[in-house]
């Protein structure tokens, strides 16, 4: 590990680590905060393969408290396209990626959660999308755009039809969770569970040796995503994310309520749902100084 191996000739590298401790940890990771200028997330790896070492490797108990010079957290505001930009960018794509583009910005999914719906996933009757398993583990409901409706309905009804071809030819299974599939056996070969965005050909899952249809690779559509967005001379680092982060901003231009828009999100914390906040275009003009008010 680089860490390890630059802590040690901090110490001149001919110190084992063995004949070091906290305060000689601490002195490292403060070096890097002060001198080399490390990030904090930087900061942290280093302190966190150093403890691997004294505590799996060395089996050494550091009880003393290591509280080193800390990095600063730079944050920096997220990446975010107009309406127009947008409008750019889903121009340029086509096929099944540019359909997963449109539900990334017009729901605010993170790439995977889009990438793994499943078709009992979609309520047409109230025009929700449940994500299941988001980030952090954990269930939200989002919007289904509605001029989405029939695209989605259309790649559902190709699903089917793939779906049977598969269980005519001796397969039809996909992935489902272990206690899931040992409480509903037939759980893997239901319409209901099988990936709205599945890939081309069937594949061997390692966990379990069947020859299974998984959904698509994530890179189909980050690809898809960064040759339209030079197709389309849209001068940002943009990519799959940054069409949740515009669906963020935009909800936010239009007055949803950004407690609404945690929940939308999936947010744990409303503070990182503010950073939209700092990015949204504010008119100003029709503000009153709290002076004409007296």
């Amino acid at each position: 590990c680089q860490w390890i191996l630059r802590y040690i000739r901090y110490f001149g590298g001919k110190t084992h680590p063995r004949l070091l401790g906290a305060k000689d940890i601490e002195a490292f990771l403060s070096h890097l905060a002060t001198e080399d200028k490390v990030t904090a997330s930087t900061q942290r790896q280093a302190l966190n393969a150093l403890v691997f070492l004294y505590k799996h490797v060395l089996d050494i108990s550091l009880e003393e408290e290591i509280a080193p010079a800390r990095s600063k957290r730079v944050t920096s505001p997220p990446t975010v396209m107009t309406q127009a930009e947008v409008q750019r960018l889903l121009a340029a794509m086509e096929g099944k990626p540019a359909l997963m583009a449109k539900l990334i910005y017009g729901s605010g999914m993170r790439l995977m959660e889009c990438i793994r719906l499943r078709v009992q996933d979609i309520d047409f009757g109230q025009n929700l999308i449940f994500v299941r398993g988001g980030k952090g583990g954990k269930d939200r409901t989002t919007v289904l755009p509605k001029n989405l409706r029939d695209e989605m309905l259309k790649q559902i009804e190709a699903v089917k039809t793939l779906h049977h071809k598969d269980l005519e030819e001796g397969f039809g299974d996909v992935y489902v969770p272990e206690a899931l599939a040992r409480k509903y056996p037939k759980a893997s070969r239901a319409t209901g569970w099988q990936w709205i965005f599945p890939a081309k050909l069937r594949s061997i899952d390692p966990r379990s040796g069947k020859e299974m249809r998984h959904h698509v690779l994530e890179s189909v559509l980050q690809k898809s995503v960064k040759r339209a967005a030079e197709q389309a001379e849209i001068n940002k680092r943009v990519g799959c994310h940054t069409l949740r982060h515009s669906f963020a901003t935009h909800m936010l231009e239009s007055g949803v309520n950004i407690r609404v828009l945690q929940e939308l999100l999936g947010h744990a914390d409303v503070k990182t749902t503010e950073i939209y906040t700092h990015v949204m275009s504010r008119d100003i003009r029709n503000l009153q100084s709290p002076l004409d008010r007296i």
